[in-house]
């Protein structure tokens, strides 16, 4: 059924099981079209396999609908951990680029104001936002400064002068992930992190001002403010190299000091610590740390994103919608068995779903589900999702986050080129512009998987709801 692996059996519609074997603790259980499975790398399932033999496990691990593989976890991997039962924290399992998440903006502007000064407008943006590998934003910060911003995140920014109090009611956790610790981030990740704050950075990440196409749940789009053919403008960017060196340092740290606390590690790529020692806590506090450099990040380049707009439309006003992590290890309570257990779920490549009965969600939908951003590949469709009640047992409260890669970034090099992938987009009505046209191979539509599948399997599951299809006006890459 998948490609290269054997042994999965279908639970249900959508749902596909990896029983115990060998040394897993649990089974593994990845979510999925027929198609999606027959066409998903081997290499997922033995990433799964291997996460699946790590200590403290609460249940079974998962694959999300985007699932490929990655550094020791699948992106699109969930797993949840109990420090009570010898849980571990695995760096591998958040990633290197800690707290990459995206933002959206919905601005008070619609599509038939942007075409005509689409090129111009997209021209601004790449002038206005650093982007590409070693970008650097425009704050240079202080070691007391940047102390202060990696405890505060977004709300650091807001009180910088970069946006407005108000912004933080749409970001998770209010912009500012708590429990950070400044003290557990080396001096290297902090050199990295000090001129980085406000760029997109390189790869997959970008800004992308898109149009609403399609409305699925009238309610929802509704009570999130979105309208046909209305702006939304949404960024996805990360930690930058502060949270890469900060995984790199912290996965030496565990790999040294893995057999002092009794870990076998057959793949190092699973470098991990007990969530209780002293070296877990630290990372765990290096890592939100992380998370609140991406928000803080995420914040600047939103009033970079305004002084554009404002020069184009002098009325325009650009509301967060939503900001939602794909890498991260959460502390969180969930029901398991009937027994509420403090749970440390990794998330990587895998977003936060909380439904209106959710305890954590926002109360400001009315019985609606806590909005979601699910960017697809360059030039192709994106979605705004609804949290559901269902994935809180389904998946502790995780969903997709984006189309996922079908094929690597050397094959998609060996497939596509940047002239042509930037000409197809033209053709398509979308302003591209991008500081490395390899980059743009890299990132090429074909070089992923179906967003449509990937969507449609999400809400088949009752992971999330679709509320609204975006499509694409002018992409800026790194």
């Amino acid at each position: 059924m998948v490609g290269g692996g054997v042994g999965l059996t279908r639970r249900e519609a959508f749902v596909w099981e990896l029983p115990r074997s060998g040394a897993m603790r649990v089974p593994a259980r990845l979510f999925g079209s027929p198609e999606a499975m027959a066409a998903m790398e081997g290499g997922v399932l033995d990433q799964l396999r291997g996460v699946a033999g790590l200590p403290g496990l609460a249940g079974p691990v998962l694959a999300m609908p985007d699932a490929h593989t990655g550094y020791g976890f699948p992106i699109g991997g969930v797993a949840a951990f109990d420090a009570a039962q010898g849980g571990v924290v695995c760096a591998g399992g958040v990633g290197f680029d800690i707290a990459c998440g995206v933002r959206a903006l919905v601005a008070n502007v619609f599509r038939e104001e942007v075409e005509p000064m689409r090129e111009r407008l997209a021209d601004r943006l790449f002038a206005q936002v650093p982007a590409g590998l070693g970008s650097g934003g425009r704050p240079r910060l202080s070691d007391r400064d940047l102390d202060r911003m990696l405890v505060g995140g977004a709300a650091w920014a807001v009180a910088q002068g970069y946006g407005e109090v108000s912004d933080l009611d749409g970001i998770e956790d209010r912009g500012t992930m708590a429990g950070a610790d400044p003290g557990a981030v080396s001096e290297r990740a902090r050199e990295r992190g000090r001129e980085a704050v406000g760029s997109l950075g390189s790869g997959n990440h970008y800004l992308e001002v898109q149009y609403v196409d399609a409305i699925q749940d009238t309610r929802a789009a509704t009570a999130y403010g979105l309208s046909p053919e209305q702006i939304v403008v949404s960024i996805h960017c990360g930690s930058r190299g502060l949270g890469h060196q900060t995984a790199t340092d912290f996965i030496a740290r565990m790999l040294a000091e893995a057999p002092r606390h009794g870990l076998v590690l057959k793949d190092k790529e699973l470098a991990c610590a007990p969530i209780a020692s002293s070296t877990g806590q630290s990372y765990l506090g290096a890592m939100r740390a992380a998370a609140n450099c991406a928000l803080a990040g995420r914040q600047v380049i939103t009033a970079l994103v305004r002084e554009v707009f404002t020069e184009f439309f002098p009325t325009a006003r650009l509301r967060v919608l939503c900001d939602v992590f794909h890498n991260t290890c959460r502390a969180e309570y969930h029901a398991l068995s009937g027994q509420r257990r403090l749970l440390h779920v990794h998330r990587k490549g895998a977003t936060r779903s909380l439904g209106p009965g959710h305890p954590d969600g926002s109360k400001r939908y009315g019985g609606l589900g806590d909005p979601i951003l699910v960017g697809g590949s360059m030039g192709t469709a994106s979605y705004v999702l609804s949290g559901a009640d269902a994935a809180l047992e389904r998946s502790y409260a995780s969903a997709c986050h984006g189309a996922g890669r079908a094929m690597s970034r050397k094959q998609a090099l060996s497939r596509f080129r940047g002239r042509e992938v930037a000409a197809s987009l033209a053709a398509q009505g979308v302003s591209l512009r991008a500081h490395d046209r390899k980059g743009v191979g890299e990132e090429a539509p074909g070089a992923y998987k179906d967003i449509e599948d990937v969507v449609r399997t999400t809400q088949a599951l009752e992971l999330a709801t679709q509320t609204a299809r975006l499509r694409p006006l002018a992409c800026i890459k790194g």
